[in-house]
């Protein structure tokens, strides 16, 4: 099996597998005064400690969640309850995450959404973004740092000192590019939020970032853990999951990000020159270096194209999702005008554990399936 879909989840790293083994050894109650209590308690302040220092901001500011849904979804609910909040500024390419609970939360508080235009490849138009922000009133403004699907990033120091600027919030997704980019939180981000199994971390746990001058009302309540902010006994083998594989991602980084490019980038030229009609729709200068996004003709294996790679032991991802027998467009690609009743768009998504000679296989495979 090729597994070529690590936008969608990625494989535990074995140090992190380690981590989380010991912590099973620490069952105390990290609320208990007892000695069993203390124990946990001191686990899970030295992880935090060490997850605030790698992206650069006080322990204070990190709060352990379930991942990246639970801290979208604490901010969003959160930030709109604020009377001075008058408007959330956003994309229609975000995550289903902050597009659902927006298309809920919007009316029931009454924060109307606005949409900033965005340029080629899904770019988010920085002019139109600050004229949004100059409207009276303060602004919610919640943007992905990298698209799920395309890859596409979004400047966020600029955008962060826009928001600064006009005394706006901003919440970003860094679900995709947390562990993949060395990203400093300390430069006016609000928000961010973050899914450990995105990087070579355990499923169902991850962190929220809140910029210590902002307040929020926090989205579960009960015994007050994680400092009111996230109510429920903390999941000490989760916390000690996403510490270590943020830990070992970036320590890695200056070898792995250039071993994963290299693999994206001859991926896409073996695709441009075994398919001169396919479009790609990632833009790999402007874009997360771990995806890459190609429309194929649709003649290609009578649009089954996924299922067939999925067949010969491809694992990867479409522009679109198939439930119930009825296909479902990609709201991604819709939004950027993109024609996929003509194409067949694959997501291919890679990490540090993929090698050369998949990518080579993966190719072959690819010109193998017969066109229509």
């Amino acid at each position: 099996m090729i597994y070529f879909d690590n936008a969608a989840t990625t494989p535990l790293h074995p140090e992190v597998k380690a981590a989380m083994t010991a912590a099973m050894e620490i069952f105390g109650n990290p609320t208990s005064v007892h000695s069993f209590g203390r124990e946990a308690r001191v686990f899970i302040e030295d992880q935090r400690s060490l997850v605030a220092g790698l992206l650069h901001v006080s322990p204070a500011e990190i709060f352990f969640t379930s991942g990246g849904t639970e801290s979208l979804q604490t901010v969003l609910h959160g930030a709109l309850r604020d009377p001075d909040i008058r408007r959330v500024i956003t994309t229609p390419m975000e995550h289903h995450a902050v597009m659902h609970n927006l298309k809920h939360l919007s009316p029931v508080f009454q924060k109307p959404v606005h949409h900033v235009a965005t340029g080629k490849g899904g770019v988010v138009d920085l002019s139109h973004l600050e004229e949004l922000l100059k409207e009276p009133g303060r602004s919610l403004v919640v943007l992905m740092h990298a698209n799920n699907e395309t890859g596409i990033l979004l400047p966020l120091t600029e955008v962060a000192a826009l928001c600064t600027r006009y005394g706006s919030l901003f919440l970003t997704d860094t679900v995709q590019t947390m562990g993949k980019l060395n990203l400093d939180l300390s430069t006016g981000i609000s928000f961010a939020a973050a899914s450990a199994h995105k990087f070579h971390g355990p499923k169902g746990a991850g962190f929220l970032f809140v910029n210590g001058d902002c307040r929020i009302e926090p989205l579960i309540l009960g015994g007050g853990q994680e400092r009111n902010m996230r109510s429920g006994t903390e999941n000490i083998i989760g916390i000690a999951g996403v510490a270590k594989a943020l830990e070992v991602a970036l320590r890695d980084l200056p070898e792995t990000m250039p071993h994963i490019q290299s693999l994206r980038d001859s991926m896409l030229k073996g695709i441009t020159e075994r398919f001169p009609d396919a479009v790609p729709v990632t833009v790999p200068d402007q874009s997360l270096y771990t995806i890459l996004n190609v429309g194929f003709p649709a003649h290609i294996a009578g649009a089954m194209l996924l299922y067939r790679l999925d067949i010969e032991g491809v694992a990867v991802s479409g522009g679109s999702a198939c439930t119930s027998g009825v296909n479902i467009k990609s709201h991604v690609l819709d939004a950027m005008g993109i024609d996929q009743d003509a194409r067949q768009h694959i997501r291919f998504s890679f990490s540090r554990f993929n090698q050369p000679d998949e990518v080579s296989k993966c190719l072959e495979i690819l010109a193998s399936i017969p066109r229509n």
